[in-house]
């Protein structure tokens, strides 16, 4: 039923979504043709891409902690991180979209809540190398292989915090001026998801932008999702499937925008 639900869904987006003609605002028209549909290599690409070949030749068990189903499940599985990086790592084309939407915004600090096996992070780390990236992860042996892939790619400044993302991203938020850039990949369910968004929003301002990964995942992503579109904070948001983004720019009409990638 889920993989119907989920074809089903990416077929009624693609028939809904625009490209950038059509868009009637100049913000968005932008963000789409300068950014979003930027395809051309970038010097970092092939940087960032050497690391995921060498995890997806890595036959090395861990041992996965996986707190995705809830703060009082903790199921430990063996898993080879080759399996973990062809299963769990952003593909190249939406990894390197985060990239560019980074290089674009040049945001001062970063959340990533979810640092999986780190390509994802390296990706945004090398988009804003003078902002301050906190990368959460729950699994303590994931996060092992995780920095040393930032160690071998030069990345020694990443803040990489390790445990529950309701005990560690409150508190990362309150010591934090101001949420420049946050994006949620972590505990895809529709409560978290919420939690999340409204934990970070007394620190958002209008240059915030925050990332919503898998909002098509499930019946209660989808009305996360919703729930977020809605929100009066809220002025525009861009609904890529695979990924949502939300902006707060004051004076910009509320406008929700479904963009084919």
């Amino acid at each position: 039923m889920f993989k119907w639900q989920f074809a089903k869904d990416y077929l009624q987006h693609r028939i809904t979504a625009k490209t950038r003609h059509g868009l009637h605002s100049p913000f968005v028209y932008r963000l789409v043709d300068d950014v979003i549909y930027d395809f051309k290599p970038k010097k970092v690409y092939p940087e960032v891409e050497n690391l995921r070949k060498q995890l997806l030749a890595d036959d090395r068990s861990i041992t996965v902690t996986d707190l995705g189903a809830g703060s009082h499940v903790n199921n430990n599985k063996q898993k080879q991180i080759s399996q973990i990086a062809r299963n769990a790592l952003k593909p190249p084309k939406l990894a390197q979209l985060l990239h560019r939407l980074v290089a674009d915004l040049q945001p001062r600090n970063m959340i990533e809540l979810g640092t999986c096996l780190g390509i994802t992070s390296l990706y945004l780390q090398k988009a804003a190398p003078q902002a301050k990236l906190y990368t959460l992860e729950g699994c303590p042996e994931t996060a092992k292989v995780a920095k040393q892939g930032f160690e071998e790619a030069g990345e020694k400044d990443i803040n990489l915090i390790t445990g529950n993302f309701n005990d560690t991203l409150p508190g990362l938020i309150n010591e934090l001026p101001q949420l420049d850039f946050v994006f949620i990949d972590g505990n895809h369910t529709k409560q978290a998801t919420l939690d999340y968004f409204n934990w970070s929003l007394p620190k958002i301002h209008e240059g915030t932008l925050m990332i919503f990964d898998d909002i098509y995942w499930s019946k209660g992503m989808k009305e996360a999702w919703e729930i977020i579109k809605a929100h009066p904070q809220v002025s525009i948001t861009v609904d890529l499937f695979w990924i949502g983004l939300v902006f707060f720019r004051n004076g910009k009409p509320k406008e929700d925008f479904k963009i084919k990638f």
